[in-house]
């Protein structure tokens, strides 16, 4: 599954390099014209990032996102300094097909597992932003990567499986923006040990041949943001491939 994604900073479609706020490139003043012809060209799933909410929760963009959600048919999956259950209520209430959780994941484990049995396996994406070191250890990045964790992706996970956990977002940190290709080999390697959970491939897609290498990867989807942006291919021209 293709699914185009946006990062919103006070309702401007933006980019950061690495997550670092200081490197920001605003793309567009109308995210709901690229949402729109997103799902003309197909997409039945789109991917939002409240980039205002993840730096300060007091701060969401809950109108902008309220607005986008009633005008766009396609399900929406959003996320962004989602911190409480208020927060994962808040943006089910606005009509978000499912609740992009990342950081507090990471940090509260016992306390997410409860919105994954309140709320159900398929409202909640897990986002595990990944670093690798030279020995292969995959640490879980926190704090829009500022932050490195000591948890590793497998310790996470044996918490959530049990409660029915399916659906988790990874990004090789180090591919993200690069437009360089993704890490086809962490996907595989996930996939053949999670068969169980919907793996979402996000970082680095650059062209029609990153698509389809994710698309044998054992993925079930791949996030695309800056390459759609800067019309390295279009949503179309993804899907075929895909």
């Amino acid at each position: 599954m293709i699914i185009p994604a946006l990062d919103l900073i006070g309702g401007q479609v933006v980019r950061l390099y690495q997550g670092d706020y200081a490197q920001k490139k605003v793309y567009s003043d109308a995210p709901q014209q690229l949402f729109d012809d997103y799902q003309r060209q197909g997409a039945t799933w789109l991917h939002l990032v409240d980039l205002d909410g993840a730096k300060d929760s007091k701060n969401r963009q809950l109108k902008c996102i309220k607005d986008l959600i009633k005008n766009t048919t396609a399900n929406i999956q959003i996320g962004g300094g989602v911190r409480t259950q208020k927060d994962v209520q808040s943006l089910l209430d606005a009509g978000a097909a499912r609740v992009v959780i990342g950081s507090i994941a990471v940090k509260e484990p016992l306390l997410v597992a409860t919105w994954l049995q309140l709320y159900g396996p398929e409202k909640i994406v897990l986002a595990l932003d990944i670093n690798i070191d030279k020995q292969g250890n995959k640490k879980v990045a926190i704090q829009g990567w500022q932050q490195q964790s000591q948890q590793s992706i497998a310790s996470l996970l044996d918490i959530y499986l049990p409660l029915g956990l399916r659906h988790v977002l990874c990004t090789d940190i180090s591919k993200d923006g690069t437009l360089k290709g993704s890490n086809i080999s962490l996907y595989q390697e996930l996939s053949l040990a999670y068969p169980q959970i919907q793996w979402q491939a996000s970082g680095g897609i650059g062209d029609l041949d990153d698509i389809s290498a994710v698309a044998n990867s054992g993925a079930t989807a791949v996030i695309i943001g800056r390459a759609l942006l800067e019309n390295k291919f279009n949503v179309s021209e993804a899907m075929q491939c895909w």
